[in-house]
């Protein structure tokens, strides 16, 4: 019969839940199994040999390491101060000639004595005598002899680019008399800003460098722009300008060769100086920011020297005198 038939009031069977035969076979392969473990022994295997482990792997780790700090050897510390000590006692020689040549100048002053003029060099016999007095190495200090001997380098090429100038414009004037404007204008250059230049931007940077004058490097930048602008468009060529630049040259080829090539030699005269004139502005200029120089010294300098000229004094107290008696004679 089914299921139904048994009796649901009878005692019930005494049922062993771990009897059961699939258990007590696991049981008994993992009593086994732990037994046979040994934790300290390399090969360690389960008795159960269906039963395999898996060894895990482990990344190789690197120990960190420290970077060690590199101080410098006793050697190199000597020598960095061995340097540094040459290099203050250069600046200090070179401070101590600086104080030298400006207390001998001072001693000449105070003892009356004066030099003699010596540029420019002309003979004795010579009715003119020389206007200006000029010694690189006693007047201007070393830092600034080359920079000073290369202005006045350049102001011997700029008048020897003038004097071939008025030559190419004659030559021009030869071919075109329509030129004859040229020719006449390239020697009133020539006559006129030979002097002009020596004077007016020549003289002054020397006299800068040789007593750190701050007006006369001012004054030295100001008119040095004009003169380097200048050379710009003697280069450029505008005709009827009295330049022999490359327009005028270029416009000359095809009248003339030989004359052409004269004006475009002239031509790359005008352009080095040009070239030259923007490179030694820059130079004086870093010269300028290691003197010490500023914007208000020349202004002192500019007032000190006006008060102290005497013909300034004396037109002043000219003025002031006129103006005085003017002033009584309409009280009275």
């Amino acid at each position: 019969m089914s299921g139904f038939d048994s009796n649901p009031f009878a005692d019930p069977v005494d049922v062993n839940p771990f009897q059961d035969p699939s258990v007590t076979q696991l049981t008994n392969s993992s009593s086994d199994g732990i037994e046979g473990f040994n934790p300290f022994t390399e090969n360690s295997k389960l008795t159960n040999p269906a039963q395999t482990t898996i060894p895990a792997q482990i990344a190789p780790s690197q120990p960190a390491v420290l970077q060690p700090s590199v101080e410098p050897s006793p050697q190199a510390t000597a020598s960095a101060a061995q340097v540094n000590l040459l290099r203050q006692q250069e600046e200090l020689e070179r401070k101590a000639a600086e104080l030298d040549r400006r207390e001998r100048e001072i001693q000449n002053k105070s003892s009356g004595s004066t030099k003699e003029n010596n540029w420019p060099p002309l003979p004795r016999i010579f009715p003119v005598k020389p206007c200006f007095y000029q010694d690189f190495a006693e007047d201007i200090p070393p830092d600034f002899q080359r920079t000073c001997k290369m202005m006045y380098y350049l102001w011997m090429f700029h008048s020897v680019t003038l004097f071939l100038n008025l030559l190419a414009c004659l030559a021009i004037f030869t071919v075109s008399s329509s030129n004859g404007v040229d020719f006449g204008l390239a020697i009133l250059w020539f006559v006129l800003f030979t002097p002009c230049a020596f004077v007016c931007w020549y003289r002054p940077v020397y006299k800068a460098f040789r007593s750190d004058s701050s007006f006369n490097f001012f004054f030295f930048f100001f008119v040095f722009f004009i003169q380097t602008a200048v050379y710009i468009i003697q280069a450029v060529g505008i005709p009827y300008w009295g330049n022999s630049g490359w327009i005028l040259a270029l416009s000359v080829i095809g009248t003339n060769n030989a004359v052409a090539i004269i004006m475009m030699v002239v031509a790359g005269f005008f352009t080095a100086c040009a070239v030259m004139a923007i490179i030694l502005l820059k130079m004086v200029h870093s010269k300028y920011r290691r003197t010490g120089a500023s914007f208000q010294k020349a202004q002192e300098e500019f007032s000190q020297g006006v008060f102290t000229n005497r013909t300034f004094q004396s037109a002043a107290s000219t003025a002031a005198s006129t103006a005085a008696q003017n002033a009584f004679q309409q009280g009275n």
